[in-house]
């Protein structure tokens, strides 16, 4: 039986109240992995494919991780069952005898009483009023059974989905990169100059002396533009999916204190730009690794480094949700999500994405431009 079969067979034979559980949020990436699928497959056709591409990992990404989340609240609840039915191992065992007891014994019998009517007449008050607890409790014994036998057909057919939904996301992040290199639509503010870009970098030791000199990387003057982000401040979104590990001045796994903000983010996660901007420089830099600096408007700089892949060209006016790159690392295999699916510490999330933001050449609390209190 397929995971949505089973899942839908599930759903129609429990109570409405006991809807909200893992099987249901299974269900739910389920059917996200099955719309991403969808999306991936009109991609193609689309008039903006880089945008419809980056919605379709984006939605495989969003699917991918309610899966995982699913399943981990699977094993959770599976093992807490377990646990359970093992500690009313003894009370099981009583209630069984009773009902088999009741259930072969002849009814003739039973309404007989060693001390006569009066006897058969008090027993059978008592047992009237003992059979519907004896009742309930077989009902909840046998609602618990059936939830741990889904819950571990559930985890069993599981694979089949991750396997199909990892496939697609790495065959989107694939047609992205081709999509990418194919586009030419995008205005462009400057022409970078190579060689002064290599000087640039090699006369620079921190990231404000290169943001400073920025500038100087050009070909002729850099085009002025109108824009003005400064209405959405603090409500602007990440960059990526991923949890906030560590804020602005506080010591990084590095042991190092950086104005911006660390933010954990799964294996080959994408990048997009939070807002229409200005790709200032996009590649290596100092110990940044792979990075790409965004200027929003006239002053301001968003910086993203960590990245394994980096899209665009210095000089291109990119719109808002704009694939930058992609997050190193490699996707786990399907073993490996299954058997961590009930970790639920956040350390599936192993790659790093650094953001720092600055105005007039400062830095500034990167969470005084972003929202940080969304989940990823």
């Amino acid at each position: 039986m397929t995971l949505r079969a089973l899942l839908l067979v599930t759903l129609l034979s429990t109570p409405v109240h006991a809807q909200m559980d893992p099987s249901t949020a299974a269900l739910n990436a389920a059917q996200m992995l099955e719309q991403a699928s969808v999306s991936l497959t009109g991609a193609d056709s689309a008039r903006d494919r880089v945008r419809a591409l980056t919605k379709t990992i984006q939605a495989y990404e969003a699917g991918l991780t309610a899966m995982r989340e699913g399943l981990r609240r699977a094993a959770t609840r599976e093992a807490q069952l377990t646990a359970e039915l093992h500690s009313r191992e003894k009370d099981i065992a009583q209630l069984l005898g009773v009902l088999q007891t009741i259930e072969t014994t002849a009814p003739p019998v039973l309404m007989l009483h060693p001390s006569g009517p009066l006897g058969s007449a008090r027993a059978g008050m008592m047992l009237s009023e003992v059979a519907p607890g004896l009742n309930a409790r077989a009902q909840a014994l046998a609602l618990d059974l059936q939830e741990v036998q889904t819950l571990r057909q559930l985890q069993q057919s599981a694979s089949e989905t991750l396997t199909e939904g990892l496939s697609g996301v790495q065959t989107a992040r694939t047609e992205l990169s081709k999509a990418i290199a194919d586009r030419t639509d995008l205005p462009r503010r400057f022409v970078e100059d190579p060689v002064r870009t290599a000087i640039l970098i090699s006369s620079t030791e921190t990231l404000e002396g290169f943001a400073s000199g920025l500038s100087e990387i050009s070909e002729g003057e850099i085009a002025e533009i109108n824009a003005d982000v400064a209405d959405r401040k603090g409500q602007i979104d990440l960059p990526a999916q991923g949890i906030l590990l560590h804020r602005a001045g506080e010591t990084d796994a590095a042991g190092v204190k950086r104005p911006g903000v660390v933010l954990g983010t799964r294996p080959r996660a994408i990048v997009t730009s939070p807002t229409a901007a200005t790709i200032r420089y996009r590649g290596p830099l100092l110990d940044l690794g792979n990075l790409v600096i965004l200027e929003p408007q006239p002053g301001l700089l968003f910086v993203f480094s960590g990245l394994q892949e980096v899209y665009g060209n210095p000089g291109q006016v990119i719109p808002e949700g704009t694939p930058v790159g992609l997050m190193p690392g490699e996707t786990p295999e399907i073993g490996a999500i299954l058997s961590t699916s009930s970790d639920g510490t956040g350390t599936d999330r192993s790659e790093t994405l650094y953001i720092e933001v600055r105005q007039e050449n400062s830095p500034v609390d990167p969470e005084s431009w972003f929202r940080t209190d969304k989940d990823g």
